[in-house]
């Protein structure tokens, strides 16, 4: 400390090396012992506090970087706080007290302390009332699969053609619709046996003479009348077109009620005749039936004829 009072620049470059009673002299005798050197260490230190309480303006290393430190931090938090007070109330310039801080930080501290909760999962329904800016969630495409070949539709059944109804015959040589119709069966079921035009007019006159071409049950067999007939007759057990007997052999009784049958028993037995073909009408007819009338056929040949040649036109 120099004689006016000022400390002595210990950061120049002088420093206390240029003072002559701060160092240690080799020319000093050895005499000066450690009480000495105690002694001025004393007096320096109470020289410095006592100039800095007679100058107090006088700079302080050490006080001067504690007072720039502090500065510093006042600053910072002067700028800190008019922040918070700034973003604090929605962009209005009025400040915020410490109160208000205090209870922001306080909430703050709260919220944070809280278990964070996962986010509840969204469901299709939520995104669809999103709005229009989110998009579909993907859908899996169908894959295609292979159409199955149709099954080919069964070709139908042929339906069986219906036999053709015979063609009626209008009567002709004095006959009706009846003794026609009988009269048709019998050139039928002979041309079906291939039997010539001989023998059906042979045939027909024949029926002619036994039953006047009509269909005969029997009186004396009351069977034959449960089958299609047209009249009843009592000569004996005689039935049907040609007075078949059948305790004669000539069959059974529904069968001789068949104009058909009945017809290919007389033919039968007429083809088997030696050269019935020659023979005259009567005598042929006679050779077959053993009627006790055997002249009375003859009268039906004309007629007979009519008949044959209109059904096999």
């Amino acid at each position: 400390m120099r004689n006016d009072g000022t400390l002595d620049d210990q950061q120049g470059l002088g420093g206390s090396a240029d003072r002559s009673d701060d160092t240690c002299s080799t020319v000093r005798s050895a005499g000066s012992s450690e009480s000495a050197t105690a002694r001025r260490f004393s007096l320096e230190s109470l020289r410095t506090r006592l100039g800095g309480l007679t100058n107090p303006l006088a700079a302080r290393p050490g006080r001067s970087r504690m007072a720039v430190a502090t500065g510093a931090v006042c600053c910072l938090g002067l700028i800190g706080v008019s922040q918070v007070a700034a973003g604090a109330t929605d962009g209005s310039t009025t400040p915020v007290t410490a109160q208000e801080i205090a209870q922001r930080a306080a909430a703050d501290a709260a919220t944070r302390s809280l278990d964070r909760q996962a986010p509840a999962p969204t469901t299709p329904a939520d995104t669809a009332t999103t709005g229009a800016d989110v998009p579909p969630s993907p859908t899996a495409e169908p894959t295609p699969t292979a159409k199955p070949k149709p099954k080919p539709k069964p070709k139908p059944k042929p339906k069986p053609k219906p036999k053709p109804k015979p063609t009626r015959i209008a009567p002709v040589a004095g006959l009706d619709q009846a003794q026609m119709d009988n009269a048709t069966a019998i050139v039928r079921a002979g041309r079906d046996m291939g039997v010539p035009r001989r023998g059906l007019i042979i045939a027909v006159a024949t029926a002619m003479q036994e039953s006047n071409l009509y269909n005969y049950a029997s009186g004396v067999l009351p069977e034959s009348q449960n089958y299609p007939h047209q009249a009843i007759g009592w000569d004996h057990d005689s039935v049907g077109l040609f007075q078949q007997r059948p305790s004669s052999g000539w069959g059974a009784v529904r069968d001789l009620m068949n104009p058909a049958y009945a017809t290919r028993q007389f033919l039968n037995v007429l083809v088997q005749i030696p050269g019935w073909q020659n023979m005259a009408l009567t005598d042929a007819a006679q050779a077959v039936q053993v009627s006790a009338f055997p002249w009375a056929y003859a009268q039906h040949e004309w007629q007979a004829t009519q008949v044959v040649d209109a059904i096999l036109a």
